[in-house]
């Protein structure tokens, strides 16, 4: 799924009315039926298109800023391109992506807290001057190879108000921002705004006021130094849920409203990664192995159980948590699949774990869920599978990482292609398959933060 910037031309098949992405892994998975079977995803990307409407008609104050680390898959960056978002990159692969699909270096951001001197100097070199920093060595280093940056200080949250994922936060404490403020100011270098960031676990609505009062705090103390303070980044944490959506920004609504209203000048700008893209993925992977043991016996594997056993499957697939599974690394959960073939209402279920093909103890994809018996060359289909799905090779040996078949519908192209038309922007094509033109999809005018 990684994408370079010479990948800029690749299929999007277009389905006619009636035709689903269901359809799509079925046509792929006959092809295999007599080949190689190799895992494969299906992308819609009239769900991230969709997606973007929803953000557009709820946080229409707030200018999504994709974070390119969640899915770098070069369709995605040029959809998100066309309709007129910013992107958040944290390394020169990622800046070099972006700016192969013409965005402009003041739509990006390089994000990070932790960047190498090489990186920043092909930044600046670059124009790509936004950057983000929460600590005084950061800030030395940008001092020395990029002193024209413009600086948004992540703040941290205070210990206790979000949860888990938070353990281990980066950015300042406001008790630091004031002395990295000032040395800011003694180096020569810009600070523009403040960044903070919420994941999308923390349940407590409070968090997202003492948020937005604390890059308020922040703001002052900035412009009490002379610096002109002038975007809020309110970071990632959506999850793609609208409700969640919903909830977050009629948390923050009636603050940013008193803090930092329209008319104070400051740009409210957002890092959504998964929101966008995590529903528009579906990964397709076959069964290459099986074990069975008897439950609560599992060291014991064997090939036939004893009459008073009950099964328990251990299936082994041809991608793992060091390929398209690697979100599981990041402590996410990984929802059981469906298989794909007809069975019987009647078919015993039996309790099952899902492993990748390295055979190693933390390769385990799904540690329990329930399923019929399945066979070597069975295949199961799991949704939901665009984010943090970007690992390296998802199989053993010399086999490549999963392809993407990227779809759209019929119905879904027209509305992007309409709402695009007749802007007066550089354009890009996509090669259509099923389709006898070519369309472009125009880059939507935004304003960019000064």
């Amino acid at each position: 799924m990684k994408g370079t910037a010479d990948e800029s031309r690749y299929s999007v098949e277009v389905l006619e009315a009636g035709a689903t992405v269901c359809d799509v892994i079925d046509s792929r998975i006959h092809e295999q039926s007599l080949t190689q079977k190799n895992a494969f995803f299906v992308a819609d990307l009239g769900v991230i298109w969709w997606q973007h409407v929803r953000w557009r008609t709820r946080m229409s104050a707030v200018r999504p800023y994709y974070a390119v680390r969640c899915n770098s898959s070069p369709a995605v960056i040029e959809v998100l391109a066309a309709l007129g978002t910013g992107f958040v990159c944290t390394n020169k692969n990622e800046m070099t992506l972006v700016k192969g699909f013409g965005v402009s270096p003041e739509d990006i951001i390089f994000g990070g807290v932790c960047k190498q001197l090489s990186q920043m100097k092909y930044a600046a070199k670059s124009g790509i001057s936004l950057l983000v920093c929460d600590n005084e060595t950061e800030l030395n280093k940008i001092a020395r190879c990029h002193p024209r940056a413009r600086l948004l200080l992540q703040v941290a949250m205070e210990p206790g108000e979000a949860e888990e994922e938070l353990a281990m936060p980066f950015g300042s404490s406001l008790k630091d921002c004031r002395h990295l403020l000032e040395s800011a100011k003694k180096l020569g270098v810009q600070v523009v705004g403040v960044k903070f960031h919420i994941p999308s676990s923390c349940q407590d609505p409070e968090t997202y006021s003492h948020a937005v009062s604390d890059a308020r705090c922040v703001f002052d103390m900035g412009e009490d130094l002379g610096f002109h303070m002038n975007i809020l980044d309110v970071g990632g944490g959506f999850s793609g849920s609208i409700d969640q959506l919903e909830k977050v920004y009629s948390t923050m609504k009636p603050l940013l409203d008193v803090y930092f209203p329209a008319s104070s000048g400051v740009s409210l700008i957002a890092e959504p990664g998964s929101y966008y893209v995590s529903s528009a993925f579906t990964l397709a992977v076959n069964v290459i192995a099986k074990k069975v043991v008897a439950r609560d016996h599992q060291e014991d594997l064997c090939e036939s159980l004893c009459a008073n056993d009950e099964p328990e499957f251990m299936y082994y697939m041809n991608d793992g948590v060091y390929g398209s599974f690697a979100y599981k690394l990041l402590e996410e959960s990984v929802p059981a699949p469906t298989l794909h073939k007809e069975l019987s209402a009647k078919e015993p279920l039996f309790s099952s774990s899902l492993w990748g093909p390295s055979m190693d103890g933390l390769d385990q994809v799904v540690e329990s869920c329930l399923l019929p018996e399945l066979s070597v060359g069975d295949w199961l289909v799991f949704s939901n599978t665009g984010a943090n799905s970007m690992g390296g090779s998802a199989t053993e040996g010399d086999q490549q990482s999963p392809h993407v078949h990227y779809t759209v519908s019929s119905s879904d192209w027209y509305d992007m292609q309409d709402s695009a038309s007749g802007l007066d922007t550089s354009m890009k094509k996509f090669s259509l398959v099923s389709c006898s033109h070519q369309s472009s999809l125009y880059k939507s005018p935004v304003s960019t933060p000064a």
